[in-house]
């Protein structure tokens, strides 16, 4: 089982700054994708940052020059470091990672195509 654990969220005045975390456990092998989600009340899921195993992100045209993806492959953990926090970043946050390998056992891995955080709820006051 692969599971991912986020951590981080909170309430945050408006221009202040959060840190949010990510980790994934269960015998990961490596994971080549991973980002964040948010999703705000009566709007759909959307992208915030993805960064690859190699480094390469992407972000919302939204969030770009305020948000900053970031991982450490040897602890398979992701961050997403936000600043200059606005009230319509009000929304909880759902870590998400792709194309996990997983080992179960000497000489035999799994792959996990998709897996989603719980979520973390991160509130901006206007």
């Amino acid at each position: 089982q692969v599971q991912l654990v986020e951590s981080g969220g909170g309430l945050v005045q408006a221009g202040g700054s959060l840190r949010l975390s990510c980790a994934a456990s269960g015998s990961i092998f490596s994971i080549e994708d991973m980002g964040w989600y948010r999703q705000a009340p009566g709007k759909q899921r959307e992208l915030v940052a993805r960064i690859t195993s190699g480094g390469s992100t992407n972000y919302a045209d939204s969030v770009k020059g305020r948000f900053t993806i970031s991982r450490d492959n040897a602890k398979n953990t992701v961050y997403l470091q936000m600043s200059s926090l606005k009230p319509e970043d009000t929304a909880v946050y759902y870590c998400n990672a792709k194309d996990i390998i997983r080992t179960i056992s000497v000489g035999v891995r799994y792959r996990y195509l998709e897996v989603w955080g719980q979520g973390t709820l991160v509130t901006v006051p206007s």
